[in-house]
């Protein structure tokens, strides 16, 4: 070993390392199935061609291939696309609350219909704003429970976590703490906010570490019950143990996440934790 390869520089080595490929497995999206039965319901027997059309090409297939384009890629493309032909209709209204589910928020629906009315006229901007204000109506109070809790943590809640959306129900917020040394996230979830099941697979090591900054939250092992998390709770995830974690319903909550370093590690995306699971969390 010569004099530069000290333990702290080999430990700074495997962190570099370790941060390379969890950003790559991060990057590496996994498809999610999406499942419409509309079709069939309101049409299956008058028309049931387009009821299939519909259901399983519209959003069977493309609506499916949110690896290539993700969920809150094409709500934004399809209520773009519907604002401009003036359909302000229940379809609009289904789509700008599938946009809401994606990640999209308040202040984002507001710019993007905003931006619509210059290029497609403002009546109909005006039309979409009052459909939209019933979509996010609630997330004027949630405008206000976000400052409120920006209050309680000494930590910022950060950028709205959009490139994860896809792996959360309800909205999530992160921001990056540190970058340097130990690079570790402060992640916020609204209340009622969760992430995806999943798993950090290693082969030696790896895992994750939580650490309970402001609010209330849970985390939850397959097969175990779950966990509460307080400011000051600390979790520690082994790794290739499939867990979920978030907020309670009834609590904003806050946690700084630490992945450990590991050899061969990769994150693998499952699926959504059901409300069934979840609302039988007190």
């Amino acid at each position: 070993m010569n004099e530069a390869d000290t333990p702290l520089s080999i430990l700074m080595k495997k962190i570099a390392i370790f941060i390379i490929l969890t950003t790559i497995s991060f990057n590496i999206m996994a498809q999610q199935k999406i499942v419409q039965t509309a079709g069939r319901t309101q049409l299956g027997e008058f028309a049931p061609e387009f009821a299939h059309l519909n259901d399983d090409i519209l959003f069977g297939e493309v609506w499916s291939r949110n690896d290539l384009l993700s969920l809150r890629d094409r709500s934004l493309v399809t209520i773009t696309s519907l604002i401009s032909q003036g359909i302000t209709d229940s379809s609009l209204k289904y789509h700008l609350q599938s946009a809401k589910n994606n990640g999209i928020t308040r202040t984002e629906a507001a710019e993007i219909i905003t931006h619509i009315a210059f290029y497609a006229g403002w009546p109909k901007a005006w039309a979409a704003f009052n459909l939209a204000k019933e979509v996010w109506n609630e997330d004027v109070k949630g405008e206000d429970a976000k400052a409120a809790f920006q209050r309680e943590m000494i930590f910022p809640i950060g950028e709205p976590n959009t490139a994860y959306a896809k792996y959360f129900k309800g909205n999530s917020y992160l921001a990056q703490i540190s970058d340097s040394q130990i690079p570790f996230f402060n992640v916020t979830f609204e209340s009622g906010c969760r992430n995806n099941w999943h798993t950090h697979h290693a082969t030696k090591g790896g895992g994750q570490m939580l650490v309970g900054v402001a609010g209330r939250g849970w985390y939850q092992e397959e097969g175990k019950p779950a966990q509460e998390i307080l400011p000051g709770t600390v979790i520690h995830i082994p790794a290739n143990v499939k867990h979920w974690h978030g907020a309670a319903k009834d609590s904003w909550f806050a946690h700084l996440a630490f992945e450990i370093p590991g050899e061969n590690s990769s994150n693998e995306w499952l699926e959504p934790v059901t409300d069934e699971e979840y609302d039988k969390l007190k």
